[in-house]
Formats: C-alpha cells, sequence, structure tokens
C-alpha cells in the first residue's frame, strides 16, 4: 500500500498546516465547523485543516486619510475638509462577528460625521475651532464602532480649501484688522506723548531757562536739516539783559531820554 516515506511526508505536510505563527501585534479569530472557539494568539498555535478557520486580525493602529468632502457650513459657505483618522482594533471578536468589514465601515462612516460636524459649525469655528472639532468627531467615531471592537484613537482636520472668493473677503477683512490695530497703536502713542509733553511743559514753566535752552536747541535741529534763511521771532525776555547791559555801559541810567542827558552840560 503507502511506503512508511509517503506517510511521513503526509503527516509532515499535515503538521505543517496545523502549525501557524502569530505575530505579537495580531490575534487569530478561530472558527471550528462555523462556531467560534476564540481568539488565539501571538505565538503558536494549533488549527485543523478542513475543520477550522482562522482569520488575522491586526491590532495595530490603523490611519486612515478621509478624501476631500464637499460639506456647506451654517453661514452657507462651501468649503472642502480632508481629515486623517488614527483606529486600532481592542476586540478582534466584535471586529469579525459585528460588522462585515470594520475597515471600510469605520471608513464610510467617517466620511458621513465629518460633513455632518463641519456642516453644523460655521465657517470661523471651522478654521479657529480644529481641535474641539477634532475631539467632537472622534468621540462620535468611538462611539459608533465601539460595538465592532474598534478604538478611534484620534481625528485630526488636516485642510480647509476655501472659494476664491471667500479667500479674497478674508484677505481684505485681515488687511482692515491691521490697520486698526495700527491705528489704534498710534492714538495710544499720541496720548503717551501728550502726556509727557505736559509733564515736561509744565516743569519748563517753573524753569524759564530750561525753556530758553529748549528754544536754542530747536533752532539748531533746523537749521542743521537745511541750508536756508529762517526767520523767527525772539522773546524779548531773552534780550532784555542784553539791553540793560548796554544802557549801563554808556551810562543811560536816567529816565530821561538820552538826547536830554546830552544837552544838560550846555545849559550851565
Amino acid at each position: 500500500m503507502f511506503s512508511p516515506i509517503f506517510i511521513l511526508v503526509a503527516i509532515a505536510l499535515v503538521l505543517v498546516n496545523c502549525i501557524k505563527i502569530i505575530a505579537e501585534y495580531e490575534k487569530a479569530v478561530i472558527y471550528r465547523f462555523g462556531r467560534l472557539l476564540g481568539a488565539k494568539g501571538p505565538g503558536l498555535i494549533f488549527v485543523i485543516p478542513g475543520i477550522d478557520r482562522m482569520i488575522r486580525v491586526s491590532l495595530r493602529i490603523v490611519t486612515t486619510d478621509v478624501p476631500p468632502q464637499d460639506v456647506v457650513t451654517r453661514d452657507n459657505v462651501s468649503i472642502k475638509v480632508n481629515a486623517v483618522i488614527l483606529f486600532r482594533v481592542v476586540d478582534p471578536i466584535k471586529a469579525i462577528n459585528n460588522v462585515e468589514s470594520y475597515l471600510e465601515s469605520t471608513y464610510q462612516y467617517a466620511q458621513t460625521t465629518l460633513r455632518s460636524v463641519l456642516g453644523g459649525a460655521e465657517l470661523d469655528t471651522v478654521l479657529a475651532e480644529r481641535e474641539d472639532l477634532n475631539k467632537k468627531i472622534q468621540e462620535i467615531l468611538d462611539d459608533h464602532t465601539e460595538p465592532w471592537g474598534v478604538k478611534v484613537s484620534a481625528v485630526e482636520i488636516k485642510q480647509v480649501d476655501l472659494p476664491k472668493e471667500m479667500q479674497r473677503a478674508m484677505a481684505q477683512q485681515a488687511e482692515a484688522e491691521r490697520h486698526r490695530r495700527a491705528k489704534i497703536i498710534a492714538a495710544q502713542g499720541e496720548a503717551q506723548a501728550a502726556e509727557k509733553l505736559i509733564e515736561a511743559a509744565g516743569k519748563m514753566e517753573n524753569h524759564p531757562a530750561a525753556l530758553q535752552l529748549r528754544f536754542l536747541q530747536t533752532l539748531t535741529d533746523v537749521s542743521a536739516e537745511n541750508n536756508s534763511t529762517i526767520l523767527f521771532p525772539i522773546p524779548i525776555d531773552m534780550i532784555r539783559p542784553f539791553v540793560e547791559k548796554a544802557g549801563n555801559g554808556l551810562g543811560l541810567t536816567s529816565k530821561r531820554p538820552a538826547k536830554a542827558q546830552l544837552e544838560a552840560p550846555a545849559e550851565t
């Protein structure tokens, strides 16, 4: 009949088909005659060919890109949004028994949830509060995929594409905002400068010499910039000491006019 070598080879082939190696990041869901035996692994497991059916399930995090979705926000702005979803299987038995394809189901439901959540928000919210929207989408997906044995770890909105008209309007708005801030800063600077000028004026009022020195310094600065003739009034207080000194030098101390003082010796 059969030679011993043939029998040994047949036994070896059966053993090879019975022995399965499951990686550390995998689980093997075993069915025997269609009934669930459980999840096995990692390591070396035995499966009876023709009787048992094994399905490998990866427990690693799966990264899925959601393609750009056309979304109309609550304030009627049409945008395109794409996102990335990170999820993993935490219960391989549920992932195989409760859903036909947990990968495709999670992928499709992520698209629907993305459109639903962003469609209920305004454009400013989508642009400024991405973290809150990411968290909201992640919670909705996680609750829905929990019966499938899938855990959604994170959802990140990658890019928001705006219509060109909206981009121009937002650019104009940003420019107007910058002008407004510049005017506010300039007005604040003027107010601070006015306070300092009032303080300086009060000090110069008590010290007239400081006012005269400041006046002369200003004249020096003006004359150094342009080679031109400048006419300016001189306060009488500045030249009065020189006039009085000159009058004392000529002996014009009397209240009479100088002509009367010169004619006085002729009368004697």
